[in-house]
């Protein structure tokens, strides 16, 4: 099973084991990062967009050094069995890194269930992840003509749309969201992008607000919130 994955990932990741991971944080103990679940989050180093409000800056730099061996993590997660649910894979962007697969495998063999928190900036990668995992939260930071602005990388828009119909055809459960403050885009583009999304057979749609020292504040009326809504069989509004 992991040897089609890491096949599907490329040749660059077939002599690629889980003690590569270069870890840059691990939270013990959440209950919101994967729903339903009692969970623990690996944040994996690196990422190759530069968006201006991520909230995980220190993780960004590919080149540094994992703060945690896999074998510390490995050994806690061991001690954490029965106790624990599943595992995130957060970031950072956990798809960069090509010892991603070998350290989800090892996850599930502990028997914890696995959910991804990714980009979509490697839409093939994930793809062959899908089958793997239990949860995946997509991040869709914004129209397709504003998508490259706010990840400082051409295309990206693209890449996520490409990982969204990968992830909606794979039946695995998910969460699009999105973060957002009238800087980025306006709330007109906010409304579009919701109905772009509708449109495509997303169903589960979370909004979060986004805080930048001095930014706009969050500016949305009720009615436009409740109209938003309205287009998902799932919608949640996440204030800052």
């Amino acid at each position: 099973m992991l040897a089609e994955v890491v096949a599907a990932l490329g040749s660059e990741s077939s002599d690629v084991g889980a003690e590569r991971l270069r870890i840059g944080g691990l939270t013990p103990l959440t209950s919101i990062d994967f729903p339903g679940r009692l969970a623990a989050v690996l944040f994996c180093q690196g990422c190759p967009w530069r968006c201006s409000y991520c909230h995980n800056p220190e993780l960004l730099d590919a080149t540094a050094p994992a703060a945690l061996p896999w074998a510390q993590v490995h050994a806690f997660l061991d001690r954490r069995r029965g106790l624990l649910d599943g595992v995130v894979f957060s970031g950072g962007e956990p798809t960069l890194q090509a010892a991603l697969p070998a350290a989800l495998a090892q996850v599930r063999a502990l028997g914890f269930e696995a959910a991804l928190h990714t980009g979509g900036m490697y839409p093939q990668r994930l793809a062959a992840l899908l089958p793997h995992l239990d949860w995946v939260g997509l991040d869709i930071k914004g129209p397709l003509h504003r998508h490259g602005v706010i990840t400082g990388a051409r295309g990206s828009g693209l890449r996520s749309r490409e990982s969204l119909g990968h992830l909606l055809t794979s039946g695995v459960a998910y969460e699009c969201r999105t973060t957002w403050h009238p800087g980025l885009f306006d709330a007109d583009e906010l409304v579009a992008l919701a109905d772009e999304l509708a449109a495509l057979g997303v169903t589960h749609w979370a909004l979060q607000e986004c805080r930048t020292p001095g930014g706009a504040p969050f500016a949305l009326a009720p009615a436009r919130i409740q109209a938003l809504s309205a287009r998902f069989a799932s919608f949640t509004l996440r204030r800052a």
